[in-house]
């Protein structure tokens, strides 16, 4: 099974995040496997669960909730084509086996949040850090993230 999330920027352009079998850990903690560096964002906020079968969103107790389509996540709940996964300030939507089609996806933008992202987002990859820009935006980290060769997570732990 293909599984993968998009992310749309606000200025239209889009990343893919493709998600292997088994369980991808979004959250700010340097473990996850995904990582988004805000505030509103829990250490370990949600899993994306990726079996031959089925694709499932577990939130994992996040403060501020996961949600699957504007509803709040309770525990875990199966995820289809086209559904979208908010954690925190990011929108994602799902894409499983090609759909929907490129021509059939809804921008979705990501969220304004109140607590406002660190000064600087970097990306933390084996042997260096990269900044993603001097607005400090998620959103860049994230594509910064997705584009790196490694795709080592992205650092929240600094205050440049």
């Amino acid at each position: 099974m293909d599984v993968q999330l998009i992310m749309f920027r606000d200025d239209g352009a889009k990343r893919v995040f493709t998600l292997n079998s088994g369980t991808t850990v979004i959250g700010r903690k340097e473990e996850c496997t995904i990582r988004i560096p805000v505030a509103s964002v829990s250490r370990r906020h949600a899993e994306m669960i990726v079996s031959a079968d089925d694709v499932a969103v577990k939130d994992l107790g996040a403060s501020n909730g996961t949600f699957r389509n504007n509803e709040r996540v309770i525990n875990s709940e199966q995820v289809s084509a086209g559904d979208q996964i908010t954690i925190g300030p990011v929108v994602f939507t799902v894409r499983i086996d090609g759909v929907p089609a490129d021509d059939k996806l809804v921008e979705i933008r990501s969220r304004a949040h109140d607590d406002g992202p660190p000064a600087a987002a970097r990306i933390a990859t084996s042997s260096h850090v990269v900044t993603s820009g001097d607005d400090g935006d998620p959103i860049s980290a994230l594509e910064a993230y997705a584009s790196s060769a490694d795709q080592t997570a992205i650092d929240p732990e600094m205050d440049e």
